[in-house]
């Protein structure tokens, strides 16, 4: 009965997780391409500027630019870990918890490196609504993913009968 409950709430966190992984890869994909269509035109003539960067984006502030590279690393790394999830939770087995809980402890980590880039552009302050959105849901992403890594663990644990 406890392991039904745990299954429950681990799939519930798994679905969350997936929905906000895909919203960051969407916000961090937009925050890209502005990047590349609105960043240094460099070429024949053009002098570096002063201030170069090679992950300078128009908006936002010196963060940035680490920021979104490694929130969309995370969100790359949370997809495939929430597919390896999903079959985990079909499964619900010993066998496919392996496998499911390294690839969701790597997002995890991935995020939490993405969520710490997000509090230095917090701190930095200048930055647009969508990047504070994609902050937000790092910032909660660590969080969600901490307890689903946490549930599919329990899950482990529970006696069977």
């Amino acid at each position: 009965m406890a392991a039904e409950q745990i299954k429950r709430v681990a799939s519930l966190l798994l679905v969350l997780n997936l929905c906000m992984y895909v919203i960051v890869l969407g916000i961090g994909s937009w925050a890209m391409n502005r990047a590349i269509d609105h960043g240094f035109i460099i070429g024949p003539g053009f002098d570096l500027p002063a201030h170069f960067s090679p992950i300078y984006f128009p908006m936002g502030n010196a963060a940035t630019g680490f920021f979104v590279t490694y929130a969309m690393l995370a969100g790359v790394v949370g997809v495939a870990a929430a597919i390896s999830g999903l079959n985990h939770i079909r499964l619900w087995t010993a066998d496919s918890l392996p496998s499911a809980a390294s690839a969701a402890a790597i997002a995890w980590s991935l995020t939490v490196l993405a969520m710490g880039f997000a509090c230095k552009e917090i701190e930095l302050r200048l930055r647009n609504s969508r990047l504070r959105t994609m902050e937000a849901f790092l910032i909660i992403l660590s969080a969600t993913q901490l307890l689903y890594i946490a549930a599919i663990h329990g899950a482990a644990s529970t006696p069977r009968r």
